[in-house]
C-alpha cells in the first residue's frame, strides 16, 4: 500500500523501475467490504501503522488511508489533515450509548461529560495509534501532534497503549490482525463527513465535541456489545438543543453514513470556510456563528446562513469535478 503511494527504491533494484515510481497519492483505501469474503487476510495492520504519525523507519507525516475503499472518508480525513499536519482518525459511527441505556447494563449512572450519552466510534482496526491519546501538551492533556513535536517517549507509550488481536473471523474470514485502544478523555475533536447526494453533489457535515470514557468495569461490558478487539473511541458532540443537535442521539441520527473522519481539535470553522472555498455546502455543523467566515459574495444568496451556503454553492459550481 505504502508503495503504490509514494514509491521504493527497493522495487528499482528488483528490476520493477515504474512501480518504484508510486503514484505520488495524496491519499488512498484498502478494498471495500464486498472483498473481505475472501481468504485473504484483513488490510487493518497496514491502514493502523499508514494512519500513523510513525511506523518501523521512526516519526513521519501521516499517511491519509481510509478502510473499506471509503473515498468519501478518506477525502474527509484529508480535509483535516491538510488543515490540522496532524494524523486523522477513520471510525464507524457505530453505536448511541444513552445514559439510560449504559446504566442498565453496567450498573454505572453517567455523570460528567457523559451525562447525556456518547456516540461510540469503532472500526476494525484500521484507526490511527494516534487516537490512543498518549501523546500530551506541556500541561500534560491528551492531545495528537505534528509528527515533528511527537517524542520518542511518546511513539512508546502509543504502541504499549494498543494490542494487536486477531481479526474477528466473522467479518474476516481471511484473518490478519486487529489494533485494540480505548481513547484517552479529554480531548476536543472535530468529526465529520463527506457524502455524495444523488442530484446534488458533495456536502459536508460537521460536529465538534470532545472524547470521554468510562470506569474500566463499565468499559469491558460495552466493549464486548460490538467487538473487544477493535480501537474504541466514546464522542461527546456540543449540542445546542435544537435541530441537529437537539441531543447527542439527534448527532448521530442525523449523520450522512455509518463513517467520520476525527481530528483533534475543534477545526469545524475552519472546514466551513474550505468547504465555501471549493463549492461544497454544509448541511450540518455546531460551529457558532461568529466563528464562520464564508465569501462576502454569500451575504448576497440570503439571511439564512444555511440556504445561502446551498445556493452560493450551486450557482458557483465545484471547482473540481
Amino acid at each position: 500500500m505504502r508503495d503504490l503511494m509514494i514509491g521504493n527504491s527497493k522495487l528499482d533494484e528488483m528490476g520493477f523501475g515504474e512501480e518504484a515510481l508510486g503514484h505520488n497519492a495524496i491519499a488512498g483505501g484498502f478494498q471495500g467490504q464486498r472483498q473481505w469474503t475472501d481468504f485473504l487476510p484483513d488490510g487493518d495492520f497496514s491502514e493502523a501503522i499508514l494512519n500513523s504519525s510513525f511506523d518501523w523507519n521512526g516519526k513521519r507525516e501521516a499517511f491519509t488511508f481510509a478502510t473499506e475503499d471509503d473515498h468519501l472518508n478518506g477525502i474527509s480525513m484529508l480535509f483535516n489533515h491538510l488543515l490540522t499536519n496532524t494524523s486523522q482518525m477513520f471510525a464507524d459511527v457505530r453505536t448511541y450509548w444513552s445514559p439510560e441505556a449504559i446504566e442498565r447494563v453496567s450498573g454505572w449512572k453517567p455523570d460528567g461529560l457523559l451525562k447525556d450519552g456518547a456516540i461510540h466510534l469503532i472500526n476494525s482496526g484500521s484507526c490511527t495509534l494516534d487516537g490512543t491519546g498518549q501523546q500530551s501538551d506541556k500541561d500534560g492533556n491528551p492531545v495528537m501532534k505534528p509528527f515533528w513535536e511527537i517524542t520518542d517517549e511518546e511513539v512508546s507509550k502509543m504502541l504499549e497503549a494498543t494490542t494487536w488481536h486477531p481479526a474477528s473471523l466473522e467479518y474476516m474470514r481471511g484473518g490478519g490482525f486487529s489494533s485494540q485502544f480505548l481513547t484517552k478523555p479529554g480531548m476536543p475533536v472535530t468529526m465529520c463527513r463527506l457524502n455524495l447526494i444523488k442530484g446534488l453533489g458533495p456536502v459536508l457535515q460537521i460536529a465538534e465535541g470532545w472524547t470521554a470514557t468510562f470506569p474500566a468495569h463499565v468499559f469491558d461490558i460495552i466493549n464486548k456489545r460490538t467487538d473487544k478487539t477493535w480501537p474504541s473511541t466514546f464522542f461527546v458532540p456540543r449540542i445546542t438543543g435544537k435541530g441537529r443537535f437537539t441531543d447527542v442521539y439527534s448527532v448521530m441520527n442525523y449523520w450522512g453514513a455509518n463513517h467520520g473522519a476525527i481530528s483533534y481539535g475543534h477545526i469545524g470553522a475552519d472546514l466551513i470556510t474550505l468547504a465555501s472555498a471549493i463549492s461544497i455546502p454544509v448541511n450540518m455543523h455546531n460551529v457558532d456563528d461568529e466563528k464562520i467566515f464564508r465569501p462576502d459574495a454569500w451575504s448576497a444568496f440570503g439571511s439564512d446562513n444555511e440556504g445561502a451556503d446551498y445556493r452560493a454553492c450551486a450557482v458557483y459550481g465545484p471547482l473540481y469535478r
